[in-house]
């Protein structure tokens, strides 16, 4: 199994408008190292700053992206390819920092960041930017994938090893969600939400998933 390291970026406070429950939550906020043959891909980036309606919003603390990846033993020169689950401001906010680097993004997720409101000034239009648009499933190292997973986002991907290591982003905000799916997946019932389309046939290649919100590990 390859070396994959998290990367902790601080956390948010996820108000009691956007909660099941109907109380505000602390949610980690976590990214992923995963070494390559030329340096390493660096799955998630961080929080973005500079805005303080988000700030008021979310009530983030975050650790600066340079920081997060020293506490993993990383500096950013060691860093050559990004990706992102998705590019909402707490998963893309460390990428400027990374300008030059390529950042390999779903087609259908670069176009959502197009649209008003999605995202935050400079997350995605920054100075050097350099996209690597995907479509679909695409293998971007040796055993390492690419796989589309829509739901939070029309283009959210999560990243598969070959070792079937899943880096599942926000596919769901916590793992008791994956779980609860992988579930309705093996005992389909009446009046029980059935998990997205893609679950059930990626979920035989999956033996353990890492989560973005959620520091638990599911293993199959």
């Amino acid at each position: 199994m390859p070396d994959v390291r998290r990367v902790r970026f601080g956390t948010i406070v996820r108000p009691a408008e956007e909660t099941a429950d109907g109380w505000a939550h602390v949610e980690a906020l976590d990214g992923f190292l995963v070494p390559l043959p030329d340096g390493l891909l660096l799955f998630d980036t961080g929080i973005a700053a500079g805005d303080p309606e988000v700030d008021a919003h979310y009530r983030p603390e975050r650790i600066p992206l340079r920081d997060a990846l020293a506490a993993a033993g990383a500096r950013l020169e060691d860093v050559t390819l990004v990706a992102n689950c998705h590019l909402h401001l707490d998963h893309a906010g460390g990428n400027a920092e990374l300008a030059g680097r390529p950042v390999l993004v779903q087609r259908a997720e670069l176009e959502a960041a197009q649209t008003p409101d999605y995202t935050v000034a400079g997350v995605v239009g920054f100075p050097g930017a350099r996209y690597e648009v995907l479509d679909g499933e695409t293998e971007v190292a040796p055993g390492v994938r690419l796989v589309p997973t829509p739901g939070h986002t029309p283009g959210h991907q999560s990243l598969l090893l070959d070792d079937g290591l899943l880096l599942a982003g926000q596919t769901h905000l916590t793992a008791s969600g994956w779980t609860a799916d992988a579930e309705a997946v093996r005992r389909p019932a009446d009046q029980v939400a059935p998990p997205p389309d893609w679950f059930a046939a990626l979920l035989p290649r999956v033996r353990e998933a890492r989560f973005a919100h959620d520091a638990a590990v599911w293993r199959a």
